[in-house]
C-alpha cells in the first residue's frame, strides 16, 4: 500500500497538470479527467485484488524457481557423488593395473631366472655329453692303439718265432694246442 501512495505522489508531482492553465479541479480540464480515470482504474485493480494475485503469481514463480534451484543443487550433489565414485573407481582400477604390471614384472623376472637355470642345465648336459664323447673317443683311440700294438707285437713275434723255430718245435706246439683245446672242450 505504501508503494501505491508513493507511486501516486510521484505521478502527481511529475504531472503536466500543474503546467496547465485554468482551474485544475474541473471536468473541463483533461488532465484532471485523466487523473480521475487513472485513480478509478487503480481502485478497480485494488478492489479486484490484482496486486495480491500478481504477488501470488510472483510467489508461485519464486517457489518454482526455488524448487528448480533445489533440484539443481540436488543434481549437483548427485553429480559430485557420481564424480567421486568414478574417481574412486578410476583410482582402484589404476591400483589394480599397477598390481597387474608389478605381478607381470615379477613373473617375467621369475621366467628369466628359470630360463637362465634351464640354460645352465642345458649347457651342463652338453658339456657332460661332450666330455663323455671325448672320453669314449679317448678310450676308442687307446683300444685302437692297443689293438695295433697287439697286431704289431703278434706280427713281430711271428717273425721272430718263424726265424727261430724249427719244424719239430712247431709240431710240438700244434700238438700242445690241440690237447689244450680238447681238454677245455670236454
Amino acid at each position: 500500500m505504501t508503494r501505491f501512495i508513493a507511486t501516486l505522489i510521484a505521478l502527481t508531482m511529475a504531472s503536466p497538470a500543474l503546467a496547465a492553465s485554468g482551474p485544475f479541479f474541473s471536468l473541463t480540464n483533461t488532465n484532471f479527467v485523466v487523473l480521475i480515470s487513472f485513480l478509478l482504474f487503480v481502485a478497480v485493480l485494488l478492489y479486484l485484488k490484482v496486486p495480491s494475485m500478481l504477488g501470488g503469481l510472483l510467489d508461485k514463480r519464486a517457489e518454482g524457481i526455488q524448487g528448480e534451484l533445489d533440484e539443481a543443487r540436488a543434481l549437483r550433489e548427485e553429480a559430485q557423488t557420481l564424480l567421486a565414485s568414478y574417481e574412486r573407481k578410476q583410482k582402484e582400477v589404476q591400483e589394480q593395473a599397477d598390481r597387474i604390471v608389478a605381478h607381470a614384472k615379477e613373473e617375467a623376472a621369475e621366467a628369466a631366472e628359470l630360463a637362465k637355470a634351464d640354460l645352465k642345465a642345458s649347457i651342463a648336459r652338453r658339456l657332460q655329453a661332450a666330455e663323455d664323447q671325448i672320453s669314449s673317443a679317448e678310450q676308442g683311440a687307446v683300444k685302437e692303439v692297443r689293438d695295433q700294438a697287439v697286431i704289431i707285437a703278434v706280427a713281430a713275434a711271428r717273425d721272430v718265432i718263424a726265424k727261430q723255430m724249427t719244424a719239430t718245435d712247431g709240431n710240438k706246439l700244434i700238438d700242445a694246442a690241440i690237447a689244450d683245446v680238447d681238454a677245455k672242450l670236454h
